[in-house]
Formats: structure tokens, C-alpha cells, sequence
């Protein structure tokens, strides 16, 4: 962990803190003449990261000191995005590499910095917008976009529509972002890539049963084969309250809810684990999916249910 400058610090010493060490070779200039600078790199006191980046120390790139040469080495307006400025924020489960920035498009990222990085260094891909307005950009060191901008071009970098789907779950089931601030930046990102598709996944992780109709799950157990459940059964739990389930199969006793993301905050969790057990406690089996992995990946949906209703006793026709 660097240590905070003391009071007797100069402007070099801030300057390096702040940056992790990592500086353009101007911002030294600005500082110390330009043979002190180059007498500091001959004696192996500073390290020459590419050109016009240096590194106020020897040592390999630390994470901290990556992230600073990715955003200096793509120029002026540069950011972090995508995958990287969501783990930095917190959302857990991503790739780390390679690091991706953002640049405005009215500008080229600078090439000649990007090259010939050295081999302690992570890749940089870098990505050009038309639209990246202030409320997009998030305060920090390195700068970088904000948890929901991050997580809407991550998804649309994303090399997958699963990876896509399940960022955007994740920064919602871990609680970094509100479905509402995806959908907000959505709205102001008329050509984002996967537009549809993320859309349709942030209703799914907000609404869970509700943004997932009734005919689409009907649909998914025809095509798998499966009997069609009872949809919407009233029951009556433990206490005297009446209960909705989402998809009942009376004849073999197997419940399914479909989950979205507001059961994922504590008061709704502790309610589900009672529910849960108080479906248990009478004998019945219970299943629980996210909403979008119901609509995204209906095939892994369909070979749980399967297996679920083949352990309670139904034997299909063929």
C-alpha cells in the first residue's frame, strides 16, 4: 500500500501518490528538467514503461499501476470502462483482463503509447463513444465510468449473450447497481450495442414472474416435452396467508418460482427461506430461478425441471 505523502512532500511526491507512481513524461518535465529525468531512468531508479510513460520505481506493474498506464497511454478524455471500471466498483465475478477503456470519439487513443507495452503489462482494448456525458463519468483514481454505464458497455463488449446476461445480473444481485440507473443509461444510449437484450434482462432481474409471462413458460415445457404446470395456485401457508405460486405441478408435487432481483434484499430473503420451508414441510419440492436465466437459457431451465419431475415419479410418454 503506498504511503501518504507527509507534509513536506512536493509536488513530484502528490503527483506520484496519486498516480500510483505511473506519469506521462510531460507531467515529470513539468517538474524536473528533462536530463534529471532521463539521469533518473539511466540509473535504474525509474523505469521507461513505453513511450512517453514512466514509472516512478523499478518493480513490476502493480493492478493499480496497470490501470493508470492503460488510462495515460490512450490519451486526453480517457476512462476506464466496461469490465473493468465494474470491478473496480465492486461487482465481483468479471474478467479482469484485458482492460478496457473508453475514449470520446471525436479522438484518436494514443496509438504510439500502446505500443510495445511491456510484458508485466495487461492488454488494453480501447473502445470509442459519441456519448459519455458528465453523469456517466464516476470521481476516482484512475477516472472511469459510472457502475451502471460500466455494466451496459460490458454487456454490449460482452463476447457472449450469456456473459452479457449474467453481468448484468450480477451488478444487480450483488447490489452495486439499481435496475433503474441500467435503464436510465440505457435511454440515453439509443445504439448501444445488444440494446434489446439488455433491456429485456433488466425487466427480468426488476420483475421476475411478472416480466416473465405465463405463455413464455408454457412454451419452454412444450418444447422440452414437459407437462404443463397450473400457473398462478392459490395456497394457503402456515400462517393463514394466501400465497401465489408461480408454476404448480399438483400431480407430483413440484413448485417453481421465478425469482427477480428484489428477492435478493434481506427482508425479501429471510420471507423466501420461510416460504421455502413452509412448501418442505408439506411434502413438496421447490425449484427457484432468476427470471432472466428462465427467458435466456431455457434449455438448462428445462433439464432441471426434467430431473425434478423424473425424482418425484413422472414417466414420460415416450
Amino acid at each position: 500500500m503506498a504511503v501518504v505523502p507527509d507534509e513536506r512532500a512536493g509536488a513530484l511526491e502528490w503527483l506520484a501518490f496519486e498516480q500510483a507512481g505511473v506519469l506521462t513524461v510531460a507531467q515529470a518535465r513539468a517538474v524536473l528538467t528533462e536530463g534529471a529525468v532521463r539521469g533518473l531512468i539511466r540509473s535504474g531508479r525509474w523505469r521507461s514503461i513505453s513511450r512517453g510513460l514512466l514509472l516512478t520505481g523499478n518493480g513490476r506493474l502493480t493492478r493499480d499501476q496497470q490501470l493508470w498506464v492503460a488510462v495515460l497511454a490512450a490519451g486526453a478524455g480517457a476512462v476506464l470502462a466496461g469490465a473493468t471500471a465494474a470491478g473496480e466498483a465492486g461487482v465481483r465475478g468479471l474478467r479482469r483482463e484485458p482492460l478496457h477503456v473508453l475514449v470520446p470519439a471525436h479522438r484518436r487513443a494514443g496509438r504510439t503509447g500502446l505500443r510495445r507495452l511491456p510484458i508485466d503489462m495487461a492488454a488494453v482494448v480501447v473502445h470509442r463513444t459519441t456519448v459519455l456525458p458528465a453523469e456517466h463519468l464516476q470521481v476516482g483514481r484512475p477516472p472511469r465510468t459510472t457502475t451502471a454505464r460500466a455494466l451496459i458497455d460490458a454487456a454490449g463488449w460482452a463476447s457472449s449473450v450469456r456473459q452479457a446476461q449474467e453481468m448484468i445480473a450480477a451488478g444487480c444481485q450483488q447490489r452495486r447497481v439499481l435496475p433503474e440507473e441500467l435503464a436510465a443509461v440505457l435511454d440515453v444510449l439509443p445504439r448501444a450495442p445488444r440494446r434489446r437484450l439488455i433491456r429485456q434482462t433488466i425487466d427480468d432481474v426488476t420483475g421476475g414472474a411478472q416480466a416473465l409471462s405465463e405463455i413464455d413458460f408454457v412454451r419452454l415445457c412444450r418444447r422440452a416435452g414437459l407437462p404443463e404446470p397450473d400457473l398462478q395456485e392459490r395456497r394457503t401457508d402456515a400462517a393463514g396467508r394466501t400465497r401465489w405460486l408461480d408454476a404448480y405441478w399438483r400431480a407430483w408435487r413440484l413448485h417453481v418460482e421465478i425469482d427477480g432481483a428484489h428477492h435478493m434484499d434481506v427482508r425479501h430473503w429471510a420471507a423466501d427461506m420461510q416460504r421455502q420451508n413452509d412448501v418442505w414441510t408439506t411434502g413438496d419440492r421447490i425449484l427457484r430461478f432468476p427470471a432472466w436465466l428462465v427467458r435466456a437459457h431455457p434449455d438448462q431451465v428445462a433439464d432441471t425441471l426434467r430431473r425434478a419431475l423424473l425424482a418425484a415419479g413422472w414417466q414420460p410418454e415416450n
